[in-house]
């Protein structure tokens, strides 16, 4: 952790992110290695650090920057997101001890501003907060990658694959396409998702796989949390 100067990037050590991720050390740096070979992320400095586990005394450690730290745990273990997202901004609050209000300008935020005042449904509001970490996330990782799949998508919302497939169905966001899902037109123009054609390894056939885009991410977000909220309060 580095709270010298304020103008230096802090950073977390492999170390820390494989404790955090429960890998071995030694994975995470050939994940970081092989990563930074793809050109997906830079190779961080090595640093020497005195060891106080088991083992040799001094040991060498990636010293990694905020946006990596995210795309190396994206890749080692999704599930484990949230708690970097945690690990981060007790690391923020310990330098900046600020108070922050939600952000109203994301439509997740928004959301669980929302299903807050919505009383009587703490639980909702609950949930919604257990979602804000991985939401946040999507801020994140989507711009170090560009595009998300629907299963990535699925993952970081922590939705059902059916029921998430259901309620784009149901919202005409997308339609069905053969067996893919096509955004409709508005969505893909308003910037939200792209088509990218392809061709399927296994069976050689060409399909269009409909990626979602950080705006696209973020919106779609909001609105799967807004309709989940509906949907609760209708069976109560």
């Amino acid at each position: 952790m580095n709270l010298i100067d304020p103008n230096i990037e802090m950073t977390m050590t492999s170390k820390e992110i494989s404790e955090l991720v429960e890998s071995r050390h030694d994975d995470v740096k050939r994940s970081i290695e092989r990563l930074a070979q793809r050109g997906v992320i830079t190779l961080p400095p090595l640093a020497e650090v005195s060891n106080s586990g088991a083992g040799p005394k001094s040991i060498s450690v990636y010293h990694i920057g905020k946006r990596d730290s995210y795309v190396i745990v994206a890749q080692l273990s999704p599930e484990f997101t949230a708690r970097l997202v945690d690990r981060w901004q007790e690391l923020e609050a310990a330098t900046t001890q600020k108070l922050t209000l939600p952000d109203f300008t994301n439509p997740a935020a928004a959301a669980r501003a929302w299903a807050d005042e919505v009383e009587a449904k703490q639980v909702l509001a609950q949930q919604l907060a257990a979602a804000a970490p991985a939401l946040e996330f999507v801020d994140r990782f989507v711009d170090a990658t560009g595009t998300m799949g629907f299963r990535q998508v699925c993952k970081v919302l922590r939705a059902n694959e059916s029921k998430f497939r259901e309620f784009l169905l149901e919202k005409k966001i997308a339609y069905r396409l053969g067996k893919e899902l096509t955004p409709h037109a508005e969505h893909l123009n308003a910037g939200r998702f792209e088509v990218k054609a392809g061709v399927s390894q296994k069976t050689e056939h060409a399909f269009n796989s409909m990626r979602f885009t950080p705006k696209g991410v973020n919106w779609v977000a909001g609105e799967f949390a807004k309709h989940q909220l509906a949907t609760q309060m209708h069976h109560h």
